[in-house]
């Protein structure tokens, strides 16, 4: 395990390979569509706004998909460990920031999990912002719980265009780290991609546990490449020499 005692503030940010592993889709696929749909069709406001139903129908289908068929792997357990035996030691404070809205963090035993771009199993109200846990199917002719009318929920998901959740609590966390581990992820999306910069300008160690390089590969630290399954487990249990750092 690496040597927890060495850092005082801890942030680990995963993307879509930590979960790839697990069955959920990457981002886009090769032909530019996410998930076979055009992404303007299905996760805009403006998509929402004219065709509701089928901006559900999307969502449901990923739902049903997380809820039936995905399952924790060995690197979501990894980092559920790690962050349970800082908690028992009171080493390090542990962040862990997802671009996923899967639950497979918290399935695996995370405790605190800053989800920027949202939650698939939750809904919320258009108007009063409530928030809802949503383990079925809906459509437009769904009442909302707080206002009791229809048409007024929505996914509680980050689309294109709209701001991501806690940023005011990541960057203060990204100030404040003095190691920044990123897992799976292309760190070619802002505000995510620069998530690195940020924290390595504060004076923090900087890795990147990624499938393959990327066009920012060389600006880490330290970069180990490989499956998430092998990469997280090799770097948050089973240790790393010393002199890695």
């Amino acid at each position: 395990m690496i040597r927890a005692a060495q850092f005082k503030s801890i942030v680990v940010l995963t993307g879509a390979g930590i979960s790839a592993e697990s069955g959920i889709k990457t981002f886009r696929d090769n032909n530019g569509l996410w998930e076979n749909q055009r992404f303007e069709d299905v996760a805009t406001p403006e998509a929402f706004a004219t065709d509701a139903d089928l901006v559900h129908r999307f969502y449901n289908q990923r739902r049903m998909q997380l809820i039936r068929e995905a399952q924790p792997n060995a690197a979501h357990i990894a980092l559920a460990n790690f962050e349970r035996s800082l908690a028992n030691t009171h080493a390090s404070k542990f962040t862990l920031i997802t671009q996923n809205v899967d639950d497979l963090h918290e399935r695996a035993g995370c405790q605190s999990v800053v989800h920027m771009h949202g939650e698939l199993l939750k809904i919320r109200c258009s108007n009063s912002g409530e928030v809802f846990e949503c383990r079925e199917a809906i459509n437009s002719q769904v009442c909302c719980e707080c206002c009791k009318q229809p048409g007024l929920l929505r996914p509680h998901i980050v689309w294109f265009g709209e701001t991501p959740f806690f940023m005011e609590i990541i960057e203060r966390a990204l100030q404040d780290c003095d190691l920044f581990v990123a897992v799976g992820t292309s760190a070619q999306v802002y505000p995510a991609a620069g998530f690195m910069h940020l924290a390595k300008s504060c004076g923090a160690a900087t890795v990147e546990l990624n499938l393959a390089s990327t066009t920012s590969s060389h600006l880490f630290d330290h970069s180990l490449l490989g499956p998430a399954t092998q990469t997280v487990t090799k770097f948050f249990e089973t240790g790393l020499d010393q002199k890695f750092f």
